[in-house]
């Protein structure tokens, strides 16, 4: 039997599209809420194959969905901080286009990192690991793109927490009320903050 090269573009494809796949579930869904066989079947690929992939099974592509969402909103966070010189009107804009996406999903589309991690801290603490691991990238980035900017390491550091926790809790908040408010205002008021640090 021919084993499967993981280079090779056709296998590489239907892992990429399980783990997509599985994010995009466990977004909407949750981990508990989200199975393999629905996986599987929303990725046009065989249970087996998804075994293949992840012998470690859902909790493996749960992490890997955690990775794939952390990568994605990194870049995000990354575009919309260099996008402006100025990162107080770099959050305004990025609430802004968050609360756009929000709302284009009909609410479904939150973070996929917190969506997918919420309740899995004893039943799977691969996935737990991988989100902390997402939250402090992000904090990077921002703490990063703030030390760019002149603020001192400190200040840029703990405002990085603060953007980071404030960013995740309106996005939950603009979800659940189905309204941009949320967003708009932490927008605002997190630019206000940057601003009177500088």
């Amino acid at each position: 039997m021919k084993t499967k090269d993981p280079h090779d573009p056709e296998t590489a494809g239907t892992r990429e599209r399980i783990v997509r796949t599985a994010s995009r579930l466990m977004q909407r869904q949750g981990y508990e809420g989200t199975g393999i066989k629905q996986i599987s079947v929303e990725a046009g690929a065989t249970l087996g194959s998804v075994y293949h992939f992840f012998p470690g099974g859902k909790q493996e592509l749960g992490t890997a969905a955690v990775r794939l969402g952390d990568e994605e909103f990194a870049e995000i966070l990354a575009e919309a901080l260099d996008a402006e010189p100025d990162p107080a009107e770099a959050l305004l804009a990025l609430t802004a286009s968050l609360a756009d996406g929000l709302r284009a999903s009909d609410w479904l589309d939150g973070c996929p990192v917190t969506s997918t991690v919420v309740g899995t801290a004893h039943s799977a603490p691969g996935v737990q690991t991988a989100a902390a691991e997402a939250f402090a990238r992000w904090r990077a980035v921002v703490a990063r793109r703030l030390l760019a900017a002149g603020y001192p390491e400190t200040d840029a550091e703990e405002l990085a927490h603060t953007v980071i926790a404030t960013l995740e809790g309106a996005e939950l908040a603009a979800q659940v009320a189905r309204s941009t408010t949320p967003l708009d205002t932490a927008g605002r008021h997190l630019a206000r903050l940057l601003a009177s640090y500088r």
